[in-house]
């Protein structure tokens, strides 16, 4: 069955109302990642956009149509590991937990629990969708965040010309952990994307499975609405967000770009980069290329 009549089939599990903006990339990934999970899901969504678009709910009213809980912005995976364990002495293990949150409740606040979650390979399916910063608060930088990118935090002007550091590459962080499963993935790259969610909830029920989706947010990054999936297939092209996946096989490279565009493409149009000057494109390709080919390396030593 192709992804397309996969999502067209399944329900959607997101109830109307949702108040995200247009073009929003975590709406999308939400509604991907949940139509294929299904009815038999608890989810864990700490605060972030996709909690205060309204999935968690307000006043009794739930925003999606499973269970769904807002831990803390610090503790999504621990609250996971809890609900996962219970039900696992339950006897039902089949249900599938799912926590699903933004780069600043994953890389940041998050990440002590997220790590020690997946240390000790704990039964869930983690999704983070980063759009690069803490959106839903006026878009502060977070550590996933590009460097070189104007936000409320790092602005651009005489002091800072934008976010000075390099971004951390969480997915490969994640990967080293011994978990069972890691992927990354885009909502430009549908098939791929919905291949790697059912492979992900799978592996869940072994242990731990990671997931990182590109989430391109017109609202921060300043760029048309419309364009949210050209954004992202562009990341994709010039290998600023490489997709590839971590098995029981080792590390495969998912799609391997021949003529790989430029970073100075990718950035076009977007406002957040309207700032950089050659040396800070320059410095960004260069980051760019030696993640990807350590990358390249590691699904080379997994072909061997």
């Amino acid at each position: 069955m192709s992804y397309i009549d996969i999502l067209k089939e399944a329900e959607d599990q997101v109830t109307p109302g949702m108040s995200a903006c247009q073009g929003c990339g975590g709406e999308l990934i939400l509604r991907t990642v949940l139509k294929i999970a299904g009815k038999n899901t608890i989810v864990g969504i700490p605060p972030g956009c996709m909690a205060g678009a309204g999935v968690v709910g307000w006043n009794y009213a739930n925003g999606l149509k499973i269970p769904v809980h807002i831990p803390l912005l610090d503790n999504t995976a621990s609250f996971l590991t809890g609900l996962s364990q219970m039900y696992e002495r339950k006897g039902r293990g089949e249900v599938n937990m799912i926590g699903i949150a933004g780069d600043g409740a994953t890389a940041d606040c998050g990440f002590q629990s997220l790590s020690a979650a997946a240390e000790r390979n704990e039964k869930m399916l983690y999704v983070c969708y980063d759009n690069e910063g803490y959106m839903n608060t006026g878009y502060q930088r977070s550590s996933t965040t590009t460097k070189g990118s104007r936000t409320s935090t790092t602005p651009i002007g005489a002091v800072i010309n934008g976010k000075q550091q390099q971004q951390k590459y969480l997915p490969l962080i994640m990967s080293m952990h011994g978990l069972t499963y890691c992927a990354t993935a885009s909502p430009s790259h549908m098939a791929d994307f919905v291949k790697k969610v059912e492979k992900g909830l799978a592996a869940s029920k072994k242990g731990f499975a990671y997931l990182h989706v590109f989430s391109p947010c017109p609202t921060g990054w300043a760029y048309s609405p419309e364009k949210a999936i050209e954004v992202a297939r562009n990341a994709v092209r010039s290998n600023m967000f490489p997709l590839w996946e971590m098995d029981e096989d080792g590390y495969h490279m998912n799609v391997r770009n021949k003529t790989p565009i430029s970073v100075k493409e990718f950035i076009q149009g977007i406002g957040k980069f309207k700032n950089l000057t050659e040396e800070d494109i320059n410095s960004i390709q260069q980051i760019a290329d030696q993640r990807f080919h350590i990358l390249m390396r590691l699904a080379e030593q997994g072909m061997e």
